[in-house]
């Protein structure tokens, strides 16, 4: 049964989207009743349109207990028809509305901003692309942001200072890989209030031979790393080590064109593997006995502290094993053939949602697809996940 708290909660969900434009025209079924049928399915465990429309006739006293209903649940031609005419860039405005209330920023939080391809969403029968996703994540909350679709990885570039100026970044660290180590996304990001961890690799191959350089006579003359940390378990054990450098009075080329910059880093991770491992002996890791060895260059503007620099560089890998991974372990994206209009986008916000709900979630013991099982199975666990924000 309803409770009062998760029927106001519910009605906010709905709520956070009135402002979304209808793609259809005198339609039975209310576009509010489509959102919600599709989040609340797809946190219990919906990944494809027939399962939304199984799960919605299966709840349906439930749902009703919610919205209306009136006309009972769409059929999944249906579902899918809406989700792929909805405005994606409306779509987004209006997750990143219900979502903020969930966002505990604070000064520090780590944001990290990566790409990702939704695999299952090109053609190759007509030769359509699969779709490509720029993100936004709260490493030490777990919680998506916002994101923009780019025209394939290459064009990054172009879609994450349309991401930054879509985000509430003051007092945060923005990490990007090496696409997004641009003068021009450094700038944005300085001007939105918060500071940025870039990763510098060939495609800035001045700016890389410069640093390099200037970490080379440092190494050269002795210096020991200003920061050192060890990780070991499983047979293997992991040293990273990060040097400093201040930039202002170093000699770093072009310093100038890079807004707010006062640091860069050499971060240097040696694995060592202990134990044999047959899996690991055919990839390119190291193999048992052996150790490897691996250089990231990153440019800043936060001050030279190693400590800080290298767990913002850390963190920023959260964003693959927090989301991308799960997504697709927990959630099949990959699998997803959810093709025609933008309908793998805007289905691709939902899970990124329902993911985030779940993470944000401590009452139970259990990983994602443990959590999303019992959402399906409790309607009183997915009223409690819906009543976070």
């Amino acid at each position: 049964m309803q409770t009062a708290t998760s029927a106001a909660k519910t009605v906010s969900l709905a709520d956070s989207f009135e402002e979304l434009d209808d793609p259809r025209d005198g339609e039975t079924y209310p576009l509010g009743e489509i959102v919600v049928l599709v989040v609340c399915a797809t946190i219990s465990g919906a990944d494809t349109f027939v399962a939304v429309k199984e799960f919605g006739e299966s709840r349906l006293d439930w749902l009703r207990g919610l919205l209306p209903f009136e006309d009972g649940i769409p059929s999944h031609d249906t579902l899918s028809r809406v989700f792929r005419r909805i405005d994606p860039e409306q779509f987004e405005k209006c997750f990143r509305t219900w979502t903020r209330e969930a966002y505990e920023k604070t000064d520090g939080e780590v944001v990290a901003i990566d790409g990702k391809t939704l695999c299952g969403s090109g053609d190759p029968a007509t030769g359509k692309k699969p779709r490509h996703l720029v993100e936004a994540w709260a490493c030490r909350q777990g919680l998506t942001l916002g994101q923009r679709r780019s025209e394939g990885g290459s064009n990054e570039i172009k879609a994450i200072p349309k991401l930054l100026e879509a985000l509430v970044l003051e007092g945060c660290i923005v990490t990007i890989d090496a696409m997004g180590c641009q003068t021009d996304i450094a700038e944005a990001i300085c001007e939105a209030g918060a500071d940025y961890v870039l990763r510098v690799k060939d495609n800035q191959e001045g700016l890389r031979a410069d640093i390099e350089r200037l970490f080379e006579r440092r190494l050269e003359r002795g210096f020991e790393a200003d920061c050192t940390d060890v990780d070991s378990g499983h047979g293997r054990v992991e040293t990273r080590r990060c040097w400093t450098i201040e930039v202002g009075g170093q000699g770093l080329i072009d310093s100038d064109r890079w807004a707010g910059v006062k640091s860069i880093a050499l971060i240097e991770t040696e694995r060592f593997e202990a134990e044999p491992d047959p899996d690991k002996e055919a990839k390119n890791g190291p193999v048992s006995g052996e150790t490897a060895t691996e250089k990231r260059y990153v440019i800043s503007s936060l001050p030279p502290d190693a400590e800080q620099l290298l767990q913002a560089s850390r963190r920023h890998w959260r964003i693959e094993n927090g989301l991308h991974w799960r997504l697709d372990v927990a959630f099949g994206e990959d699998d997803s053939q959810v093709r025609t209009g933008s309908g793998a986008e805007n289905l691709g916000r939902v899970r990124r949602l329902a993911l985030s709900m779940l993470k944000q979630d401590d009452s139970i013991d259990g990983g994602t697809e443990t959590k999303r099982l019992r959402a399906a199975w409790d309607t009183g666990y997915l009223e409690h996940l819906l009543g976070q924000l």
